[in-house]
């Protein structure tokens, strides 16, 4: 019997834990450290993927993503036993899509070539602005000549080089995102992420919003309309925007996303790293221990494994229908019939919000931008 990940693909996601400063807007597991034992870290993750290659058996990974963190202040020489690793235990498809994140610092780029030679075929660098007062803001280390000089560098080495923005800064305006999006599109090759600020529990940021002192960020309405304006310049720029906060021209598509929001297998390795994993024909949820140091201790012990829990199918659809409905194609309803209202559907329907075509669903233009509430509208739970 075919399972369902060898039809949507098997990822391993890599999670590098350091930062050289904690960015206030983020929430990820990332540390700063004085100093970090690169070949400990290239031992131990080889290890784990390693171990994790004898639960799954012989697989072929589709695709592989370096995340963070800041995965580009791995020596290229980790990433190459990282990447050893994986060959050793899982078949590489012939087009397999192996991304790395990177600042865009003049240190990290000079990096490039390494990671290139040792099989990295994408880059997304964490440009996050094209302004320097609001990269100060964001506590960004780059400027804006950095990020420009890194793209340029990054464009020598990969024929698939993709960046972040974030918009819904503080007093932005349309005018403003408008010029700054523009340039975006002016520099990019195939794919953009553009990501609205969202203030989150734990950060910086939000400890600044507590206190009153994170003032101008935009109210609802300019927040929709600086949506809209994004959806409009990237479209008319020939971005299809096949996600909710990523865009590409067709074929652009990043592979290893798409295989989360599909519902595809990955392997989780690395501290806090998360994966989905059908051992078996049961589909299991993988997390790691987040602290570095107490993963290291956990790898050297047997595994970095913290939580593994099976999910019960309720859970499989469940996290199908909050993942497929992200993305402009829609989902299978096989894969959500059990957990959707059909008559909260045919509802959202009637406001134009859902479609339902050739036994796919999904959000339409006018309900994408209110998919939380979509979402919490269909799901039975």
């Amino acid at each position: 019997m075919t399972e369902l990940w060898q039809d949507r693909g098997f990822g391993l996601y890599v999670h590098w834990p350091f930062c050289a400063a904690k960015c206030p807007y983020c929430d990820f597991n990332s540390h700063v450290r004085s100093a970090v034992d690169q070949t400990l870290w290239a031992e131990a993750l080889a290890r784990e993927i390693r171990r994790t290659g004898l639960e799954t058996g012989p697989r072929v990974l589709t695709s592989i993503f370096f995340g963070g963190g800041t995965p580009s202040l791995m020596e290229p020489d980790t990433v190459n036993a990282v990447l050893s690793a994986a060959r050793d235990v899982w078949s590489f498809s012939n087009d397999i899509e192996i991304t790395l994140e990177a600042n865009p610092t003049s240190v990290e780029a000079h990096r490039f070539e390494g990671y290139s030679r040792h099989g990295v075929n994408r880059v997304s660098l964490g440009v996050q602005a094209l302004n320097p007062d609001d990269l100060r803001k964001l506590g960004r280390m780059h400027s804006v000549p950095e990020a420009q000089a890194a793209f340029s560098i990054a464009r020598q080495f990969f024929d698939r080089v993709s960046f972040d923005l974030i918009y819904a800064r503080q007093n932005q305006s349309l005018d403003d995102w408008e010029r700054e999006l523009g340039t975006a599109l002016d520099m990019a090759v195939d794919h953009l992420s553009l990501y609205q600020l969202t203030i989150e529990e734990g950060t910086a940021f939000w400890d600044r919003a507590e206190r009153g002192l994170l003032r101008g960020l935009p109210s609802d309405d300019l927040g929709a309309d600086l949506y809209d304006l994004t959806q409009r310049l990237c479209e008319d720029a020939g971005y299809i925007a096949y996600e909710i906060s990523n865009h590409a021209k067709p074929g652009a598509e990043s592979k290893h996303n798409l295989l989360y929001w599909r519902g595809g297998d990955y392997a989780g390795i690395g501290p806090g790293a998360h994966g989905r994993l059908t051992i078996n024909g049961q589909r299991r949820a993988t997390e790691c221990w987040k602290q570095p140091e107490a993963w290291l201790k956990a790898v050297a012990s047997g595994s970095g494994i913290r939580e593994e829990t099976p999910l019960p199918p309720q859970d499989i659809e469940d996290e199908r229908l909050i993942m497929g409905l992200r993305l402009l194609e829609g989902l299978q309803i096989d894969d959500v019939s059990n957990v959707i209202d059909w008559d909260r559907f045919a509802n959202l329907k009637s406001q134009d919000l859902v479609w339902i075509e050739s036994g796919r669903i999904g959000a339409t233009a006018t309900g994408r931008p209110v998919l939380n509430y979509i979402i919490a509208q269909l799901a039975k739970s």
